[in-house]
């Protein structure tokens, strides 16, 4: 098995972290770990293994640290984000384009055939037609599950919460107006739902803004969901699109760069990853530019000379390269390659 596929079999209730040597005798070598426990490593007899007490304090979110004088980068790393909507009704429609845009997998549950059918023309990865209870009980939840209720009645409101607040997710809201929402809370209260629970359900839903229309109301509500997405650090540095190309079947070789440390101006964060296929393809990318371009001509020649590793150093304020290369916004970078 390789570090993909142990990523995809992950329990996606775990926090996971893949470590990756980028500096020393063992550069390469890869980890991941489960709750800061190792459940999978390139190298049973490796370095890595071998220092595996010392892993569980040391792992972090997208930042480099020295484990017996070698450099390991650690990124967190887990399942797809999945937003869960409740309801396909006109609210629905721009938040299921804004959430495809920022990369969730986007789920409906509504009652109505017409607005099932809508939901779908709109671009949800999944319609259940159902009602509310049933479709919401076959749905598990995880840390990476965000929840959005905005379904046409109180009934339904209080009845998707209550099923919602007992499952595992990331985030949960409700739309509805500050009475409508204390009815509800009221009613689960009543229920048993413990409040703290219950504090944790962003009602109304969505960020303050004074928005109006449906479209400004979805703005809103993805706004405070990538808030709380990232204020929680529930970030996964492989996107959905980037999993399913690095786990295609009989794909051919390919490189791997991800940006594993950062400073100044930089254009793109520590994290950010781009595959460099065989035919020159890209999936994601890594800031565009003349570093970028770079990147890619490194890839082509780790293909052609069988390299499986290697760290990039890229300062993007040299006056010399950055001339030639169009490396404009300054700062410095490294870039992990690796073949995959």
């Amino acid at each position: 098995m390789n570090w993909y596929e142990a990523i995809k079999q992950a329990d996606s209730n775990v926090e996971s972290h893949l470590l990756t040597v980028i500096k020393g005798e063992a550069a390469g070598e890869k980890a991941l770990l489960q709750a800061g426990q190792m459940v999978w490593a390139s190298d049973e007899n490796g370095f890595l293994h071998a220092h595996a007490r010392e892993l569980p304090d040391a792992a972090a979110d997208n930042a480099v640290f020295d484990l017996a004088g070698q450099a390991v980068y650690s990124e967190r790393v887990g399942s797809e984000k999945k937003l869960v909507i409740c309801g396909g009704g006109h609210v629905s429609m721009p938040v299921i384009t804004i959430a495809k845009m920022v990369g969730f997998h986007v789920t409906v549950i509504e009652d109505r055939e017409q607005f099932a059918n809508n939901a779908k023309a709109q671009g949800a990865d999944e319609v259940i037609l159902d009602d509310f209870e049933p479709a919401l009980a076959r749905i598990e939840g995880d840390r990476g599950t965000y929840f959005v209720i905005v379904t046409r009645g109180h009934i339904h409101d209080k009845n998707c919460l209550s099923i919602i607040v007992r499952k595992p997710n990331a985030y949960a809201g409700m739309i509805g107006s500050r009475r409508h929402v204390e009815i509800v809370m009221q009613a689960l209260r009543e229920e048993g739902i413990p409040q703290e629970v219950l504090d944790e359900v962003c009602s109304p839903i969505g960020l303050d803004i004074a928005s109006e229309t449906p479209a400004e109301i979805a703005v809103s509500i993805l706004g405070e969901i990538i808030e709380v997405k990232n204020r929680k650090r529930r970030n996964s540095s492989l996107s959905k699109e980037m999993m399913k190309a690095l786990c295609e079947e009989g794909r051919a070789p390919a490189v791997l760069a991800t940006i594993v440390a950062r400073e100044g101006s930089a254009p793109r964060g520590v994290g950010t990853k781009m595959l460099v296929r065989e035919d020159g393809t890209l999936v994601e990318t890594i800031g565009g530019g003349g570093l970028e371009a770079r990147v890619i001509r490194e890839a082509g020649s780790m293909l052609q000379e069988g390299m499986p590793f290697q760290l990039l150093h890229a300062d993007l304020a040299e006056s010399d390269s950055a001339e030639k290369e169009g490396m404009v916004c300054g700062g410095v970078i490294d870039v992990m390659m690796e073949t995959v």
